[in-house]
């Protein structure tokens, strides 16, 4: 298994995420959402140089010409509602894409004590497919853990993008550790050290499906 940090090295995708976190600008909604969806469109071509190409035949007014285009699309699955957004930035490239969403949620025993249940799938066929999955924030990565099994149901991808914006460190050691013997990369733009008793990631940015889409019932 391989993580990738994209946020290790200076480009634009650092003043988006800087961006998303400010609690100021955090205030703009459609800006949190846009943000979102930029990054992950960093995040898509960033992938797009790992896949496979074969090499096509393009005709145009004036004669033809020979390029790499992709030799398959992927299928882009994401965990709802906090998704969202990201998802949109991965479909704005990647537009021929199989699309799979997921419904899933934290039952809480107690103020800190909780469980992940999923509650609706829907996927297209992931057979020896490139499953790109995304999910805005890595806090315990239990989420991410369940998703990839329940989705895995449906076939087993040849490899497996794992795609976060903010993970926390203990994320993505728990990802390592449960996912070791699948055919996984780890995606993320930064990764924050702390979590809370709630497993919320300091410093973070907050809630993002609540950012993006307003606050909901507890």
């Amino acid at each position: 298994m391989m993580v990738k940090n994209l946020g290790e090295n200076d480009s634009i995708l650092n003043q988006f995420i800087a961006e998303i976190r400010d609690q100021q600008i955090q205030k703009d909604r459609i800006r949190f959402r846009r943000n979102l969806e930029r990054i992950g469109e960093i995040f898509a071509y960033e992938i797009s140089k790992t896949m496979d190409y074969s090499e096509q035949e393009v005709e145009t007014p004036l004669g033809s010409k020979k390029m790499g285009l992709p030799a398959y699309q992927p299928v882009l699955a994401t965990i709802l509602r906090a998704g969202l957004p990201m998802h949109n930035g991965f479909l704005n490239y990647f537009d021929n894409a199989g699309n799979a969403f997921i419904s899933a949620y934290r039952k809480y025993h107690s103020k800190t004590d909780f469980d992940v249940h999923i509650e609706y799938t829907s996927s297209p066929s992931t057979e020896d497919k490139t499953l790109i999955l995304t999910d805005p924030m890595l806090a315990t990565a239990s989420s991410v853990v369940l998703t990839y099994k329940e989705i895995c149901k449906n076939g087993k991808p040849r490899h497996t993008h794992i795609v976060t914006i903010i993970a926390s460190a203990k994320g993505v050691e728990n990802l390592e550790k449960e996912l070791a013997e699948e055919n996984v990369t780890i995606w993320v733009g930064a990764i924050d050290e702390k979590l809370t008793k709630k497993a919320y990631i300091v410093p973070g940015l907050g809630d993002a499906g609540d950012l993006a889409f307003g606050a909901k019932l507890d």
